[in-house]
């Protein structure tokens, strides 16, 4: 027998004694559903790079959010697919009233009045040049886009959703959105800003699903180096000091040292966008039978929680709490 005072296996020498010692729990409260929407009745478009997810109008929204929220899913994030007849250099269409992304959040709020409702606010969705900024003479300006972005957040405010999630990397734009929305007595209405936001390869099937690539040119005067750490971090502390209320990191598998250096060094609970780059690979090594995708699927979930974030928005919502409420299932 050998001298081995220290035996950390009998701490992991049955299911009984994991759970008792697991250090990060993961619940379908923890996460927020995406969901693309598109103008009309009756459609639901399967995107061909995310398997499994849809474009869908609104009365399939509201059959989607409903059976997500009969699995505990009560939280969900809006993309629209606007038709590109609708897009114009400014963008002006994401703060008009007729705008069919405003009508389905109301829908959904008229439905469904507990969950929470987060929107996206940039000019890509709606841009003619399919940036998240106002382009001039082929540069992406920062402030006179700002009152364009802030113009969005009222409208979406108005619309029902709960929390704002600016996704454009604009200086600025988060305390400009904040005082719009007090102006606008919403003062109830919070922000998700994406402070950490990288010009990631893994945005592809996402852009294929909305048809917003830039026309010319790229995201990087905007988005972040994936090369830098502590930029997050200054990025986060400007977004905080201007008023928002969650912090968030996107890509998040390959950002989880950045998602734990905001969780130690932020006084905002951190959100991290489990992308739908991450999603396609999953499924695409599954479909092949190259991984075992119901243990690697909740494992890459867990990983982004351990790391810090508090909030995950992952196309796996639905599937994750559908799997979590049958486990967990009295018996």
């Amino acid at each position: 027998m050998y001298d081995i005072p220290q035996r950390p296996r009998r701490n992991r020498q049955s299911a009984a004694v994991r759970d008792l010692i697991r250090e990060t729990h993961l619940t379908p409260g923890h996460l927020i559903m995406p969901l693309f929407v598109l103008d009309g009745q009756g459609r639901r478009e399967e995107i061909s790079a995310m398997p499994g997810v849809f474009r869908l109008s609104e009365d399939e929204v509201l059959k989607e959010v409903g059976a997500c929220v009969q699995v505990g899913v009560r939280s969900f994030v809006l993309f629209p697919a606007v038709d590109e007849e609708l897009k114009t250099p400014d963008g002006s269409y994401g703060a008009h009233p007729s705008n069919f992304y405003l009508r389905i959040a109301r829908s959904i709020k008229a439905a469904f009045p507990e969950v929470m409702l987060m929107s996206d606010v940039a000019l890509d969705p709606y841009s003619s040049d399919g940036h998240d900024g106002l382009v001039v003479n082929g540069e992406i300006v920062n402030d006179a886009t700002l009152p364009l972005l802030a113009a969005q957040a009222v409208a979406q405010a108005k619309a029902g959703f709960d929390f704002i999630g600016p996704s454009d990397m604009m200086d600025g734009r988060v305390g400009v959105i904040r005082e719009a929305l007090d102006e606008a007595n919403f003062t109830q209405t919070g922000i998700i800003a994406y402070s950490a936001k990288y010009a990631s390869a893994f945005y592809g099937p996402f852009r294929d699903a909305l048809e917003s690539a830039p026309k010319s040119g790229d995201k990087k005067t905007y988005q972040m180096d994936p090369a830098n750490r502590h930029e997050a971090l200054r990025e986060a502390e400007l977004d905080a000091d201007e008023g928002a209320d969650f912090l968030m990191v996107k890509p998040a598998l390959c950002y989880l040292d950045v998602i734990r250096e905001l969780s130690v060094h932020m006084d905002r609970p951190i959100a991290a966008y489990n992308v739908s780059g991450e999603y396609s690979m999953l499924k695409a090594a599954a479909a092949k039978g190259w991984i075992d995708y119901d243990r690697a699927m909740p494992e890459m979930l867990t990983s982004i929680h351990r790391a810090g974030a508090s909030v995950i928005l992952t196309y796996f919502a639905r599937e994750f709490a559908e799997r979590y409420q049958a486990e967990n299932l009295p018996r």
